[in-house]
């Protein structure tokens, strides 16, 4: 396990990409073949090729790489397809995560009131109708018009389908429900008019900018695992969204959990946790 962790970290330098071809190549012949022969299962399977370049793994991505492969591990042990446990002796650190930082309901009015055109409004307006919901991306892209009865919005956030399943309901606020109304479309089963979860953040960052949101931040580097001073509008993107549903109200309301049963987050959430750090600097602002 210690020679995987170590395959992961190093993964990247192996990698680059042709300058002619635009195609991705692998300097080290060991784990070439072994690409070869995996994309090669893969293309018999009809699944699609990773074409990004391999990027350094953040200490957070190592430790959820080897949790997932952890689990299934415990699944073969349990079915009988291996005695051996390689985790015996195998120690998974503990994640890290800095502060969350995220827009307070008056910055989110100020992003709403900001004049601008085309894509980039089009955008803002569905990055105000998630904050006002609290839904990650990857659920917010698959709600339909059937996920709303009697102004509520009822779904089962996609993190909790196969663990545990939690029913999520968000009643729905003037401006979610003015947005919805603005954006009908009888044609489309999508609730708005999406584009490539990359595109969105490029315009939610865009938003920031125009809209002036460019105050300093404190974020954690994920690789350094230093804090760097940063504008707001360099940080933003779609899970921004779900942090200033979750930590606007989080110091309003005497129970958390009742935050918790409209985002799906479970019971007892290290999550919310964090969320107590951010009152002091919200505060000094």
């Amino acid at each position: 396990m210690d020679d995987f962790r170590s395959f992961l970290i190093s993964e990247h330098e192996y990698w680059s990409r042709d300058e002619k071809t635009n195609r991705l190549k692998c300097s080290n012949r060991r784990y070439n073949k072994a690409y070869t022969q995996v994309n090669d299962e893969c293309l018999k399977l009809g699944l699609k090729l990773e074409k990004r370049c391999p990027e350094p793994r953040s200490k957070n991505t190592l430790n959820n790489i080897l949790v997932r492969l952890k689990t299934f591990w415990i699944w073969c042990i349990k079915h009988g397809y291996t005695e051996r446990n390689p985790f015996n002796k195998f120690t998974i650190e503990s994640a890290e995560y800095g502060t969350p930082y995220y827009i307070t309901i008056d910055e989110r009015h100020q992003l709403e009131e900001a004049e601008l055109d085309g894509m980039v409004a089009v955008q803002r307006d569905i990055f105000v109708f998630q904050c006002c919901v609290g839904c990650r991306v990857g659920d917010l892209y698959k709600l339909t018009y059937a996920n709303i009865v009697d102004g509520i919005l009822t779904y089962t956030p996609r993190k909790t389908k196969d663990n545990n399943p939690v029913l999520a309901e968000v009643p729905l606020n003037a401006t979610a429900k003015a947005l919805l109304e603005k954006y009908y479309d009888p044609n489309r089963d999508a609730l708005f008019p999406f584009i490539s979860q990359q595109r969105y953040n490029d315009n939610i960052k865009k938003t920031f900018k125009q809209a002036g949101l460019n105050h300093r931040v404190a974020v954690l580097n994920p690789l350094t695992r230093q804090h760097e001073i940063k504008p707001l509008y360099e940080v933003a993107s779609s899970h921004m969204a779900r942090r200033a549903f979750v930590g606007g109200p989080y110091h309003k309301v005497q129970d958390p959990s009742a935050i918790g049963s409209m985002t799906g987050h479970a019971e007892g959430s290290k999550a919310f946790a964090r969320y107590r750090k951010v009152e002091m600097e919200l505060k000094s602002r």
